[in-house]
């Protein structure tokens, strides 16, 4: 190698400047003589051959040796050999070239992702550029690989073709270079191409030493050669450095003398070179500080999410970097401006930031429980971890994790001791009221992480790039407990293990919205965990075993027998429980459902058998308990284990009853049982097969039960849940409909039971349904009957008509309900409704009776002078004409409680004036017999109503002039023209008229302009 080792000044960079790596002395001579190409055993051989010895240890030494230590420790190393070391210390796996240049591990769809295109991540787009032959010129001098990508021409850009130079060392790129200006925290598409072509076609690339090697053959004048024509075809960039350099090579006392030997930056890393991959921290710096600073919004939080995951899989890979990459994200979140702001002002952070900060926290429990990092690592980040919770402005943890703690400093306290504690297996630990579910620092979930993916059998072929669809779920097998003594645990099978103790672990509910929502997240996502492991024999005996010891647990379990009225409930962990028991111990899987069932927090003083008034949760909760925010979705979930049961013991009558048992006991909310008989009714009628009727039978009960507890009460869904109700028991059968008709009262408003319940099963479809015989219908017809005139009894105004309805067939019936209208009409009933059953008189024939309701009814009716567009005014000239047509002496009898009831003048004249235009007794009544004359104003009865006219229109006339403003003079002339029409039916009426303009012209000549109008019209 070249003589003379050191370090060279700054210099200024080329056109394709090489990237900033290792530029270790280099001394060694190497040996002469032509080396062997990349021989057998590359990725790509057609015909896979046993690899070399040679290979083999080059493979090795490559991976993990440093290529100056090679060079100390052998005095002399054959040309061969080196190439070997050389051509083995490239990358070799492309899942790492994809884990840094695609920034997502997670599940698709978890939002965009930084650094992304629209077409595609880098991953892909270099991939493409890769197999449509876009790359050329690619060159392996040493340690260092360059070559040139072309970005094909599109619509709006031309065809470039950018230079990419790589370092690498022991399979790790440590430094990239590309001409595309790429400022992002991963690798750009043109990198992405250089490395896969190297990876996947290493026969294709053209190899050489480091360049001091090529250097050390050659004699002075073919070095001076060498140099005159790189600064012939660089003159411009290189002919000011070299100059330079040449200055100081010739004075003997410059600082470049002092140093012995030349930097090599194709040599490859020094013995003190950090071994990891190349990651552009000042790139992480400022995007986390960018999504910080957008506040949780545009999508940021997405954003750093997948920071976050891109740092969970470089510990699933075991890279130093995830740590690193963490502290660097860390240290942006602790200059976050906006902690000072809310330790000043004594408001916590948003929850968008607090979820943002667990998450941190919780890869910080990852990286120190990290089996695979050195002691004095795990010592310094812990040491770390307790300088930033010692900050002021780190955030303080709320709920149950106590108030003085700063999250970062909990970090530290848990990786020290509760996983330890944990990792024991004993249950003594659930007596803190500290859970483990739901924890800020997710300790179950990182656990159950770090034992399964020792567990994760690696598919190359499922490399998640990011923009495919939803990953596959994760493959496992078991692997052994290094050290167990009888070898027959596995990590897979602690893994569950770990998982089932801290979901069933007894645990006081946190206080505050934000810590009670995490605990029902964190249920959620350690169950999505557990399904996706395919239970075989050796999980399913953990999975029994562990529910048994949470049956029999204690206080310490929440599956005990007795637990805290604030303990969190167990539902979601017992519906998976339960389905993953059922098809191997149905007794065990039923009694642990049945348990996980009740909610003691809505359980109230009163007795347990009292269903008819529903608990509402929070208002029955003493008021020194705290606040539960999440109830609503613990009783969805509590509905949904009682779901889940009901469908699975689906023609189990002794099932179904435990399972409608613990229903009736433990759910006090009317619109979850309600869905739960829906949900019943629909799995017990398919479409294409016979009913289950002992899940109908189920629905049914559900269904009264519902009726029962929301009677007295105000539901919006009441009338959706009665005729749900009839639906359920018609297909039950008659003796259903039967009972709920002659049970009316317990379950229905008289309302309901006429106008929904008896309507619908009396309609012609309900009979066909049911293919009913005639003493069938004939006993359904007689409860209806019954029921109709018992709501009428108890509720004229609202159930009579229906009443009337109801008991048309059946004469005795028919009587009863009108003489409880009759017998109501005086009482409680107003003048509409009594109007509306005249109407319905009349209509089917009883214009007698319907004139007896219509004379009721008017005197309830009182119509004031202005009230001309009274909603009651029809049914008046409906009354008056149906009284006319009956004759004059029902004409007679309804005109004084006309002129009682009614003071409007407009309408007095418009009753007038039809009972003038047609002889009264039209209406043809049997037995009767009608003159057929036109009846006088000037005789009763009209007479009676034709001074009642005309005293109104003389109240009303001086009632609007009291407020009369110019803009209403024209209507008023209008008015005193019909009231003049209807002076003039009197036989004195002109001169009754005269005198009363005379005496408005009198009384209101102050109103000069309104009188002027009056003489001009009637002189």
């Amino acid at each position: 190698m070249a003589e003379g080792r050191g370090e060279l000044p700054p210099q200024p960079p080329l056109h394709l400047s090489l990237p900033p790596a290792s530029k270790r002395p280099c001394l060694r001579p190497a040996p002469r003589g032509p080396g062997p190409g990349p021989g057998p055993g590359f990725p790509n051989s057609r015909f896979r051959c046993p690899e070399s010895l040679l290979d083999c240890a080059a493979k090795a030494v490559a991976e993990k040796w440093a290529f100056e230590r090679v060079e100390e420790r052998f005095e002399r190393i054959p040309e061969p050999v080196q190439r070997r070391i050389v051509y083995w210390s490239f990358p070799r796996n492309e899942r790492e070239i994809c884990m840094y240049s695609s920034f997502q591990w997670a599940p698709a769809g978890s939002g965009a992702v930084p650094g992304g295109v629209t077409n595609g991540l880098p991953f892909r787009r270099g991939i493409r550029l890769l197999e449509t032959g876009c790359v050329e010129n690619v060159l392996q001098v040493g340690f260092h690989l360059s070559g040139t990508v072309t970005e094909p021409a599109s619509q709006s850009e031309p065809e470039v073709t950018h230079k990419v130079a790589i370092s690498f060392d022991r399979c790790k790129i440590t430094s990239v270079t590309c001409g595309c200006g790429n400022r992002d925290i991963f690798y750009c598409a043109h990198v992405v191409a250089l490395s896969l072509y190297r990876i996947r076609k290493p026969e294709q690339v053209k190899l050489r030493l480091p360049i001091s090697e090529t250097l050390f053959q050659m004699n002075r004048d073919q070095l001076q050669k060498l140099v005159q024509y790189l600064i012939t075809a660089h003159h411009t960039e290189v002919l000011p450095t070299a100059q330079k350099l040449a200055d100081e090579i010739l004075s003997s006392n410059s600082e470049i003398n002092q140093v012995h030997g030349a930097p090599d930056p194709t040599a490859g890393a020094s013995i003190d070179d950090d071994n990891c991959w190349h990651l552009d921290e000042e790139q992480v710096r400022e995007q986390v500080k960018q999504f910080l600073s957008q506040g949780g919004y545009y999508g940021s939080g997405k954003q750093l999410n997948s920071m976050f995951a891109k740092v969970r899989e470089m510990l699933r890979m075991r890279d130093s970097n995830g740590a690193r990459m963490l502290t660097l994200i860390t240290e942006q979140f602790m200059a976050d401006p906006r902690l000072s702001l809310w330790r000043q002002q004594g408001t916590g952070m948003t929850d968008k930031c607090r979820q943002l900060w667990d998450e941190l926290g919780a890869l910080w429990v990852c990286i120190v429980l990290n089996p695979h990092c050195k002691s004095e690592e795990k010592s310094g980040w812990l040491k770390q971890l307790k300088k930033w919770g010692d900050m002021d402005i780190c955030p303080l943890e709320d709920g149950n994790y106590g108030s003085d703690v700063s999250l970062l400093g909990l970090t530290a306290t848990l990786c020290s001791s509760v996983v330890p504690e944990l990792l024991q297996r004993g249950m003594t630990s659930t007596t803190n009221l500290e859970g483990w579910v739901g924890h800020p620092l997710d300790p179950i979930g990182c656990l159950f992480g770090t034992l399964t993916e020792t567990c994760r059998v690696e598919d190359d072929s499922t490399m998640d790039t990011g923009d495919s669809g939803d990953p596959k779920p994760p493959v496992y097998h078991h692997v052994p407990v290094w050290g167990c003594p009888d070898g027959g645990e596995s990590y897979l099978a602690l893994a569950l293990e770990v998982a089932l103790m801290g979901m069933g672990q007894q645990r006081v509910m946190p206080e505050g919205l934000y810590a009670q929502d995490k605990v029902c997240r964190n249920e959620e996502q350690i169950v999505t965990k557990l399904q996706e492991m395919e239970l075989d024999d050796l999980l399913v005996q953990t999975l029994r075993k562990q529910a048994i010891l949470l049956l029999e647990g204690g206080p310490f379990s929440g599956l005990g027998e007795v637990i805290h009225r604030e303990s969190v409930p167990m539902h979601t962990f017992a519906k998976y429980l339960f389905s993953a028991l059922l098809p191997h111990d149905a007794d065990l899987a039923y009694k642990l459902a049945l348990r996980a069932m009740r909610l003691p927090v809505l359980e109230s003083t009163a007795p347990s058998g009292d269903m008819g008034h529903p608990h509402h949760g929070i208002s029955i909760v003493p008021s020194r308990y705290p606040r539960w925010f999440t109830l609503g979705h613990l009783e969805s979930q509590q509905c949904e284990l009682a779901s889940t049961m009901l469908t699975a013991a689906k023609g189990d009558m002794l099932r179904l009853r435990t399972v409608l048992d613990a229903i009736q006991k433990n759910i006090h909310s009317s619109s979850l049982i309600f869905k739960l008989a829906q949900d019943a009714f629909k799995i017990a009628t398919p479409a294409d097969n016979p009913p289950d009727i002992t899940l109908l039978n189920v629905a049914l009960e559900l269904g009264l039960q519902v009726m029962r507890m929301t009677l007295s009460t105000l539901n919006w869904r009441r009338r959706e849940m009665v005729r749900w109700l009839v639906t359920c028991a018609t297909e039950v059968g008659l003796r259903a409909l039967v009972s709920i008709l002659q049970s009316w009262y317990t379950l229905f408003t008289p309302t309901e039971a006429t106008s929904i319940v008896a309507a619908t099963v009396m309609s012609h479809n309900t009979i066909l349904r049911l293919s009913l015989d005639y003493p069938q219908r004939e006993e359904l017809a007689s409860c209806a009957r019954t029921l109709a005139l018992q709501c009428a009894m108890k509720d004229p105004q609202n159930c009579a008509l229906s009443a009337l309805t109801l008991c048309e067939k059946d004469h005795i019936a028919f009587e009863t309900a009108y003489q409880i209208v009759i017998d109501a009409a005086s009482t409680g009933m107003t003048y509409s409704q009594l109007f509306t059953i005249a109407r319905y008189m009349e209509h089917r024939g009883y214009p007698l009776r319907a004139f007896k309701l219509a004379s009721l009814a008017m005197t309830h009716l009182n119509l004031a002078y202005n009230q001309d567009t009274h909603p009651a005014i029809n049914d008046v000239l409906w009354a008056c004409a149906l009284s006319h047509s009956l004759g004059k002496n029902e004409l007679a009898a309804i005109i004084p409680l006309v002129v009682k009831s009614v003071h409007c003048a407009t309408v007095l004249s418009d009753i007038l004036r039809r009972c003038t235009m047609t002889a009264p007794g039209l209406a043809g009544i049997p037995g009767r017999r009608n003159s057929g004359k036109l009846m006088s104003t000037d005789k009763a009865p009209l007479r009676q109503l034709l001074d009642a006219t005309i005293s109104a229109y003389i109240n009303t006339t001086h009632s609007r002039l009291t407020h009369i403003s110019p803009r209403h003079y024209g209507e008023f002339i209008e008015f005193l023209s019909k009231a003049r029409e209807t002076f003039l039916l009197a036989q004195d009426g002109h001169i009754q008229f005269a005198q009363f303009i005379e005496n408005l012209k009198q009384i209101y000549k102050g109103k000069k302009k309104l009188m002027m109008l009056v003489r001009e019209r009637f002189g």
